[in-house]
């Protein structure tokens, strides 16, 4: 019976000497603070950070929302063979940060805010080079660009279309920012590149 004690009793040290058990308790927490992170898409730094406990980890700059976004025409771009252009901004005023990534979608609607047929082609326009898909993290009341290009050599004919609004869609974004834009646009074709922090145009 003695014997039977003693070795309970050992086997109960052998469970919680100070040592192992500490040891066993951070390797379990490192491999739970690594799953948990490998979930969340962490960082190798961020798995670091969560397997010291307590270290604070960053978390994902949120999608702008088109509620939070103020959409303006900048400057009005011309030049020969009909083509036509505009610089489109989307500038944050959500009070917080928030990232832009990719094109806008565009639409054309008519006077009566009806949709009308339209085909948006992102890349290069006549007037600018694509910047390529970049992600901007607009701090409030910083702005992105992009610019749309299109052209009117058949104003007034069957195969061009008298919009009098441009819809402008962000990002990853289900709804539009809607801006007066009295133009004829051939066969309602519209390019426009990604969005940036500024695109050069050649002169």
């Amino acid at each position: 019976m003695l014997m039977s004690d003693r070795h309970s009793t050992a086997d109960q040290n052998a469970v919680t000497a100070p040592g192992d058990g500490r040891r066993d308790r951070r390797l379990r927490r490192a491999a739970l603070a690594a799953t948990v992170a490998a979930a969340l898409g962490l960082t190798g730094a961020g798995v670091a950070n969560a397997a010291g406990g307590g270290a604070r980890t960053g978390t994902a700059t949120p999608t702008c929302a088109a509620a939070a976004l103020k959409a303006t025409f900048g400057e009005k771009l011309a030049g020969g063979m009909n083509h036509e252009g505009v610089v489109v901004r989307l500038r944050n005023l959500s009070g917080t940060t928030c990232a832009l990534r990719g094109f806008p979608g565009l639409g054309l609607e008519d006077s009566a805010h009806r949709t009308l047929t339209s085909h948006t082609h992102w890349g290069d326009t006549w007037y600018a080079a694509n910047p390529g898909k970049r992600t901007l993290v607009l701090e409030d009341g910083e702005s992105a660009e992009a610019v749309v290009a299109w052209t009117h050599a058949n104003a007034g004919t069957d195969d061009a279309v008298h919009a009098s609004y441009l819809e402008i869609t962000p990002p990853a974004s289900t709804r539009h920012k809607t801006l007066a834009f009295p133009e004829w646009v051939d066969h309602g074709d519209l390019s426009v590149t990604a969005l940036a922090r500024h695109i050069d145009i050649p002169r």
